[in-house]
């Protein structure tokens, strides 16, 4: 599998769990992308494109890399990226790295404009004097961090000099092998070109095809002795939404069934799914396997971090099947998926919370409160700790004064999809009424910025609703399948979106699927004061 996280930050226990549901079902490589940007709209101002979204996801002190990544706080530093291949490797999975040039180099050409190509600074200028060099810096620098045998410098949709881009890899791979002697892979970009004159790139380096525009994999790469992956975009990805006609949000399970061109089992040895004559014989020994990737290609606000999971959730066991040559009918799969998925260890990437019926807790202030413990009154014993102050709010209302100088914390973090989260406040008091923050979890924070958002996966989302000020309100966060939803007083339900910018010319919006916050309410920096008299749970939406 590959991931793209050079449009989207995923935290390094969420690659890790991926890594342990992979394992379970005998998926061993998984490949990052850590370098991209937005596409690259060929109507951009200069400007705009030095400002349009681009990350490098690799953070050293170097001097050599001083300013190529000014994002740490959504980036691996070495000791981060080397527990990721560690615990990935104990889990039987090889994280395979990418950084990606000469093409989709944006955050390089933002970091040294002088080096992007005239007309698409997305695009190096392979003939620069510096560009060369400059990419050896980057790959000096980081190549000592990466465990595995194989890199990728990705070299993917280059469409200026064909001359420079073979000359370019071919740079790249020497230098690679003989800082490191690390392999090298680039995506298939530039079929070789037999000739008296013409320098092709080396037959050592291995290419990642993935569509028939760019080359014919069998013909074109193996005939001629290079290694192949096979990544066609039969099985791409792009998260959350596509225009129509456009690739997948999930994999196409469907062709791991029928996806040989007499539509029996798909292997990965077949990069035609149609034409039986552009495959090679299952020995062939220029064929590498399989790797299916994830895009990003709308950015870090279409998604949150598990909607990277759920796209994957039944096609990794799905493709798992056929790369080894297994046989599973359709029917046959389904019935095995739903009995062992449940029991893949080592994660919780769902989000799930054990309970003895579907309501998880349910906690609500009365006369007997007992300093420092809030009961749960449902069969769970999920019992919230807290240094606030009892007291009873107007003539009636138990509630426990909220501020940023207490806070009640329950054991939980999480609740993924398929919850209705209750809370009964009153807000007397906002330090700023644009960024408060209610509750939070690990994978979200309920805020008011000032109207009601939520916080997750590194981006906000926000309603139009507002909460009211000095008086008593009851707010409900509905996860509905891969929906969101906030109602105020048992009213109206309105939903979350992503909105994603598209390519520069429009805007879409996108369903959002986000994990109820359930670890902290209040507490310092949190920007509010008021008072609270009750929360629950349930798993029903």
């Amino acid at each position: 599998m590959m991931l793209d996280a050079g449009r989207h930050y995923y935290p390094p226990d969420f690659l890790t769990d991926l890594c342990s549901y992979m394992s379970f079902f005998k998926q061993n490589v998984l490949h990052i992308h850590l370098s991209d940007n937005l596409w690259h709209n060929p109507n951009y101002t200069v400007e705009q494109s030095l400002e349009l979204y681009a990350r490098f996801r690799l953070w050293s002190e170097d001097d050599a890399v001083s300013g190529l990544n000014l994002y740490a706080n959504e980036s691996y530093d070495r000791a981060t990226f080397n527990d990721i291949q560690s615990n990935c490797t104990a889990r039987g999975v090889t994280i395979i790295p990418e950084i990606e040039a000469p093409g989709h180099a944006l955050v390089i050409t933002q970091w040294k404009p002088e080096l992007g190509l005239e007309g698409d600074l997305s695009l190096l200028n392979i003939s620069h004097p510096e560009t060369i060099p400059t990419m050896k810096a980057i790959w000096a620098t980081f190549l000592p961090w990466f465990h595995s045998k194989v890199v990728s410098i990705g070299a993917d949709e280059y469409t200026a000099s064909q001359a420079d881009y073979n000359m370019f890899v071919n740079e790249m791979d020497s230098f690679i092998g003989i800082r490191s002697g690390k392999s090298m892979r680039i995506w298939g970009t530039f079929p070789p070109i037999y000739n008296s004159t013409w320098s092709n790139v080396y037959q050592n380096v291995s290419v990642q095809h993935w569509e028939f525009f760019e080359d014919n994999p069998y013909w074109q790469y193996m005939k001629n002795n290079y290694s192949v992956v096979n990544s066609n975009d039969d099985f791409y990805i792009v998260n959350k939404w596509a225009p129509p006609g456009g690739y997948l949000n999930t994999i196409n399970l469907t062709k791991t069934f029928h996806g040989s061109p007499d539509l029996g089992y798909w292997r990965p040895y077949m990069f035609d799914q149609r034409n039986v004559t552009n495959n090679p014989d299952s020995s062939n020994p220029y064929a590498l396997g399989s790797i299916v990737p994830l895009w990003n290609d709308y950015g870090a606000n279409a998604s949150v971090y598990s909607e990277a999971y759920y796209a994957w959730r039944e096609g990794i066991p799905a493709l798992a099947d056929k790369q080894w040559g297994g046989s599973l009918s359709e029917a046959a799969f389904w019935n095995s998926f739903e009995l062992l998925q449940p029991k893949a260890p080592g994660q919780n990437l769902e989000r799930r919370v054990a309970s003895r019926s579907d309501v998880i807790f349910n906690y609500t202030i009365v006369d007997e409160y007992t300093k420092g413990l809030i009961f749960d009154t449902s069969r769970n014993n999920y019992h919230a700790h807290t240094d606030c102050e009892s007291t009873r709010h107007g003539i009636s209302q138990p509630a426990v004064v909220v501020s940023s100088n207490c806070r009640i914390i329950t054991p939980l973090d999480s609740k993924g999809r398929n919850y209705t989260l209750s809370l009964s406040l009153l807000i007397d008091s906002l330090t700023d009424s644009s960024h408060a923050t209610i509750l939070s979890g690990r994978d979200s924070s309920l805020m008011l910025t000032p109207t009601i958002t939520l916080f997750a996966g590194g981006s906000y989302f926000r309603l139009n609703s507002t909460v009211p000020y000095n008086e008593w309100f009851d707010l409900s966060l509905i996860g509905r399948g891969n929906r969101t939803y906030a109602a105020i007083n048992g009213g109206v339900e309105e939903e979350f979106f992503a909105i994603m910018g598209i390519n520069g010319i429009y805007h879409h919006r996108a369903e959002i699927a986000i994990e109820a916050p359930l670890k902290i309410l209040g507490g310092q920096s949190s920007g509010w004061s008021g008072f609270f008299s009750g929360m629950s749970l349930t798993s029903t939406a």
